[in-house]
């Protein structure tokens, strides 16, 4: 099914509105239109997703629940519409990427040393390591530079060496490396 939604979390650094970015998976150094990307900088702030619905049950302080997998948005995000996903018209075998498709899919190979295996917990580090294979470094950096970001109230520095992403530090925020 198709899911309509808010970016209830997404704000933004300022308050104009600029009608192009730098999408870093496709090199970051050119500005390329934001209804071309799938930058979450977008006027209107909606999303859309599609995603399974694995089951439906009903609560009696919830109502109605759906239960769906594949999402790409918050738990609690406020769902503005659902569509069902029909196949003989929402799939296009024959639909081309157009600049995306000079961007072939890759993913890093992520070491995770020992030391850092405990410091979150099973369902949140399952969710970092996914994102460190999607190689999070601006495509036009593409070196062995010690890289860090903020993600789930934690520190992460990585570098990347021959496609092998290996993770340098892992701590919680405010505290020291």
């Amino acid at each position: 099914m198709w899911l309509l939604w808010y970016f209830s979390e997404d704000v933004p650094c300022d308050k104009t509105f600029t009608p192009t970015v730098r999408p870093p998976r496709l090199g970051g150094n050119v500005r390329m239109g934001v209804f071309a990307t799938r930058s979450p900088n977008r006027p209107n702030r909606i999303g859309l997703s599609c995603v399974k619905l694995d089951g439906v049950t009903v609560s009696d302080t919830l109502g109605t629940v759906l239960r769906v997998s594949g999402a790409d948005l918050l738990n609690g995000t406020p769902i503005l519409d659902i569509k069902p996903y029909i196949p003989y018209a929402d799939c296009r075998p024959d639909a081309v990427g157009g600049f995306s498709d000079d961007v072939f899919a890759y993913r890093l190979e992520v070491v995770l040393p020992e030391e850092f295996q405990t410091v979150l917990p099973p369902e949140k580090k399952d969710a970092l390591l996914e994102i460190l294979a999607e190689d999070p470094r601006p495509a036009y950096q593409k070196d062995n530079r010690i890289y860090a970001f903020e993600w789930a109230n934690h520190k992460i520095k990585f570098s990347v060496e021959n496609n092998v992403l290996t993770v340098k530090a892992l701590y919680p925020l405010g505290e020291e490396e």
